[in-house]
This record gives structure tokens, sequence and C-alpha cells, in this order.
């Protein structure tokens, strides 16, 4: 029974300080909302910040998912000239044939396809643009996630006839031909006819490079009628799409040993090709967005010390004016624990009634960027509004408690005397 009574006391002790903390801020309605502010401008700016490195990063992976998964790029090395390097893919020593023993042996591999390309002037009627032409197969379409809009595709019998036979990208299909529809016309790259079979479905652009900005041809008729190559059957690179990330690394083993035997390279000769993982690449990317993410939340995170710094200040502050109040209260019986009580309810009202308002701005906010930033995305998650609002209350704590401390230690005879 004592013990229930004790408890009974403790919750009216509770319930008195509570009030009382809630019935001081009432009081000082323009100190307290002023106190707040730096929660609030802390909490909104944490929210933004996430919002916009969340949506940044989902932004990158999505674009790294439309040029493809799970991806290496073989290239064949440099060629020089005097000493001097012409770049990756001027050595032609890739071939059609390369490309099917790598379907063949290679495990874990989905799909391959060979490519060459060059920047080739197209024409329609009065109509004309600069693109870059592909030369390749259609698994690469699949690789790279391009669907079919309207029409069609090429096939592997227009490869082995080497038809004069295009796909086109969006961009090229607007510029030609406008609203008209381009299946079945006939549109000249450079100087040969050739028959527009279909359309790809819009990816946007991915950097300075318009992924929509290109068109298709059989592999065989870039190299026979188009582009000539100085020798036969060679490509500029070689696209393999594994069946998963986590084989990535073995497939790209195995195919360096394909080649290197294909290629009769020794053991101490250096490779006439390289091979560049789109894992590898998409983990830097997601890594270097994920620091830019955590560096403008620890930025915005400052602010969130500033307000706390402030709400100390003030609470400090109230300890100085209320002194008397505080000694009447120890007068007449309460305890200093009550006292701390009360002034750390103070502080931690404070800073979750900011940081509840914080949210509200900092959601508007997040959203009021997505709608005036042209291209920008914004994600505001869960996990960033509980995030702020731990620390908002956190930090109410943390620097309600000195205040409330220092209240605590007022002697009753002092503060009563106190002027």
């Amino acid at each position: 029974m004592a013990k229930d009574k004790d408890s009974a006391n403790i919750m009216i002790d509770f319930k008195s300080t509570m009030k009382m903390a809630v019935n001081s801020l009432k009081v000082n309605k323009l100190r307290s909302a002023l106190t707040s502010l730096g929660i609030i401008i802390g909490v909104s700016a944490v929210i933004i910040m996430l919002a916009i490195g969340t949506g940044a990063s989902k932004k990158v992976q999505a674009n790294m998912e439309s040029m493809g998964s799970n991806m290496l790029t073989i290239r064949s090395t440099s060629a020089r000239t005097g000493g001097v390097s012409m770049g990756v893919g001027t050595r032609p020593t890739l071939t059609l044939k390369d490309a099917i023993a790598i379907q063949k042996n290679v495990a874990n591999v989905d799909a391959v396809a060979p490519a060459s390309s060059e920047g080739k002037q197209l024409m329609y009627g009065n109509q004309n643009w600069q693109t870059t032409v592909y030369g390749t197969t259609p698994p690469y379409l699949y690789i790279k996630n391009y669907e079919i809009e309207e029409g069609r595709g090429f096939t592997f019998e227009d490869i082995k006839n080497s038809a004069k036979v295009a796909v086109i990208g969006s961009t090229v299909a607007t510029e030609l031909f406008g609203d008209v529809s381009p299946i079945n016309k006939v549109i000249r790259v450079g100087n040969v006819p050739f028959k527009v079979l279909g359309t790809l479905k819009t990816k946007g652009s991915q950097g300075p490079f318009d992924q929509d900005d290109l068109i298709f041809i059989p592999i065989t008729t870039a190299q026979k009628k188009l582009f000539g190559v100085s020798f036969p059957g060679t490509v500029k690179m070689i696209i393999v799409k594994g069946t998963d990330g986590d084989t990535l690394n073995e497939v790209e083993k195995e195919i360096t040993e394909l080649l290197a035997m294909r290629h009769n390279i020794g053991k101490n000769q250096v490779n006439d090709f390289e091979i560049r993982n789109s894992a590898e690449f998409q983990e830097k990317m997601k890594s270097t967005v994920k620091t830019f993410a955590i560096l403008l939340a620890s930025i915005a995170s400052v602010s969130l010390l500033v307000g706390g710094i402030g709400i100390m200040n003030i609470m400090l502050v109230s300890v100085t004016e209320r002194t008397k109040e505080i000694g009447i209260r120890m007068a007449i019986g309460a305890r200093a624990s009550d006292i701390r009580w009360q002034f750390l309810i103070e502080s931690f009202m404070l800073s979750m009634i900011g940081g509840l308002i914080g949210v509200v701005t900092g959601i508007i906010g997040a959203k009021s960027v997505e709608f005036f930033s042209e291209g920008m995305s914004v994600s505001i998650s869960l996990f960033s509004i509980f995030l702020s609002l731990g620390f908002s209350g956190l930090v109410g704590i943390a620097f309600g408690y000195y205040p409330a401390y220092k209240a605590s230690l007022l002697n009753p005879i002092d503060a009563l005397r106190y002027e």
C-alpha cells in the first residue's frame, strides 16, 4: 500500500510539474517562439538536405539502370602513331567471332552484342540531323534497356543479309519527321538509303549524353556499306550482360582469359583489349552521392546545434528571471528534482514544438525545391523525419540539462531574497 501511495504521489508531482512548465511557456509566448526558431530552421534544413541527397541518389541509380545493369564493356586498346596514343578503341583487335565465342564459352552470360559507332548526317526530305549511328545486333537493345515504341527492331536475318534497315531514337524521329510516323519511311544515312523499321521509347539524357539521339543498324550493314573497316569483321566494342551482379567479376575474369587465348597473348604480355565493369562504376557513383548526402545533412545539423545553444541561453536567462519563483516553490516543499524536471520539460517541449513545425516547413521546402528546380528530384523519407525529431528532442534535453541543474542548486533562502 505504501508503495502504491508513493507512486501516486510521484505521478501527481510530475503532472503538477508538467502543468507549470506548460503554463510558463504560455506566459512567454513570443520568447518561446523565438527560442524554437533555431530548432525549426535546423530541422527543416536537415529534412530538405536529406531529401535532396536521397533524391539525387535515386536519380543516379535510375539513370544507371536505364543505361544497362550487370554490364561489361570490352574495347580494343589504343593504337599509337609516332609515340602518340590515339585513344581507346583505335586499335582494331576485337571481332564478331570474339563476341560469338564469349556467348558460347563463358558461363553466367545473359546476352552479348558487338558494336561499332560513327557520327553521320541523316536526311529525310528537306530535313537533316547529325547523330551517332550504331552498327550492332538485336541483343544490344535488350542489354541497354531500349524498348520499341512503334514498329519493330531488326532481326538476325537482317544481319545475315546486311539489310539497309534502321531503328531510330525519339530525338532523331522528332528532328526528321516531327509528328509524322517514320515507320517504313526511307532516310539517308550519309549517302546510303535506310528503311526505318521502328522507333524507340524515350529514355532521356544521361549527363551531356542524349540517350535518344542515335540510330541503330545491323552490324554487317555498318561494316560493309556505311563505315568501312580496315580489317573485315572487326568491331569497336563488345557489350556483355551478366545474369546477375554477384557473378560479374567472375565473368570478367573468364572473358579476359578467353580473349587472351584467342588473341595469342602470353602471360607476361599486355592485353590488346580492356574491360570496364559497370557495377564497379555504379557503386562508386552511389558511394559518391551517399557521401554528398551525408555532407549536406551534417552541414544542416549544425543549425540544430545552434538552435540548442539558443535554447540553453534562453533557459539560463529564464532561471535568473525566475529565481524568486524557484525559491517560493522550494520553500513550500518542491524538491530539487521537481525544479530540474520543470526546466527540462520546458526545454524538451520547446525543441519538440520547434521540431514538429520544422518537419512541416522542411517538407514544404523540399517540395518547393523540386517544383522550382528543373530536373531536380527530392525524396522525403520517414527515416529523415524521425531522425530530425529525435535529434531535436535530444538537443532539447542536452542543452536544457545545465540550466535545469543550475536552477535545482539554488538555495531557497537566497532565492527568496533575490531581486
